[in-house]
């Protein structure tokens, strides 16, 4: 239970009873993490959002379950299968929806990026309670230097162009994706430390298409233009985000807490604004850049700042 709980401490991975990729995997994450925003900016041009995420979904649970066939690994109890789903539609179509919405509707990868970046101070709200998780004195100063950060690149955003794409359907969007993204973490946390990582995450993605094949079929048209574009974003977001980053989650939730874990998404958004700056020109302010340096030292406090550790009741 205590080793379950750990943070992402460089102390704490020199626990013998960790495996060496808990000293990269977070910072990989968050890499990879990040790229999801770009590679749904890539894509949406060419397919409608719900379509798009159900076919990704089809083809990951393909791959995942193929894999996990060849290397045989265990595959869910049918205990676990409903805890294994709702972890799913929470982490894959409360939270890649929402995003993929707002970002098809015309919010930038950046500002979508930064308005579900406040996922770790929610979560570690929830954590205390649900979980009973410890949060530190400097892991509490952290989160709020995390949110002041992040406050600080949304307030700059908002008073220029990007003002312009925040209306009530993409502000919702990404609310139902933070407090999708935010449960996800909790419930899988709570209810997913035994699931098998392989057979498990393609049950997931299961439970997720089978929400948003339903939605793609009522709501979109399912118009595809086949461009190289498209196609790059598919293999892209199907191996890089729904094999690789999503796998990292569920292995930094089985070694961490939820709140040290949670924490990194901070990180995202720097990571996203680069990337967007790079590839499509989404500029950022001095504003901005101090907003970004605020986040990432609040980050650095929170996974150096204490143990995570179950509240002693």
């Amino acid at each position: 239970m205590n080793r379950e709980s750990q943070s992402l401490s460089p102390a704490a991975v020199g626990d013998v009873a960790r495996p060496p990729i808990a000293l990269v995997a977070p910072w990989l994450f968050v890499l990879l993490w990040s790229t999801g925003f770009i590679g749904a900016r890539f894509g949406l041009p060419y397919i409608e959002p719900f379509t798009f995420l159900a076919i990704r979904f089809v083809i990951a649970a393909a791959l995942l379950g193929l894999i996990a066939a060849v290397a045989r690994s265990p595959w869910p109890r049918p205990a676990q299968l409903g805890h294994i789903a709702v972890a799913g539609l929470l982490l894959h179509a409360g939270y890649l929806g929402g995003v993929f919405f707002a970002i098809d509707r015309g919010m930038t990868a950046g500002m979508t990026a930064l308005i579900v970046s406040l996922q770790p101070a929610l979560t570690a709200l929830l954590a205390r309670r649900t979980l009973g998780e410890r949060i530190s004195e400097r892991q509490w100063s952290g989160l709020a230097l995390g949110l002041l950060g992040v406050c600080l690149v949304v307030g700059e955003k908002m008073s220029g162009s990007a003002a312009l794409v925040v209306t009530p359907a993409t502000l919702v969007a990404c609310l139902v994706a933070l407090v999708s993204t935010t449960l996800g973490t909790l419930y899988q946390k709570r209810h997913g430390a035994t699931m098998p990582l392989l057979s498990g995450t393609a049950v997931q993605y299961v439970a997720a298409g089978a929400l948003l094949a339903p939605m793609a079929l009522l709501f979109e048209t399912r118009t595809i233009l086949w461009t190289p574009q498209l196609l790059f974003a598919l293999v892209w977001l199907v191996l890089v985000l729904s094999l690789g980053a999503i796998l990292l989650l569920l292995l930094l939730l089985r070694l961490n807490s939820a709140s040290s874990v949670a924490s990194l998404f901070y990180l995202v958004p720097p990571a996203t604004a680069v990337e967007a700056f790079l590839l499509f020109g989404e500029r950022l302010g001095t504003q901005a850049l101090v907003g970004l340096a605020v986040a990432s030292f609040g980050v650095a406090l929170v996974v150096t700042g204490g143990q995570g550790d179950k509240v002693r009741g």
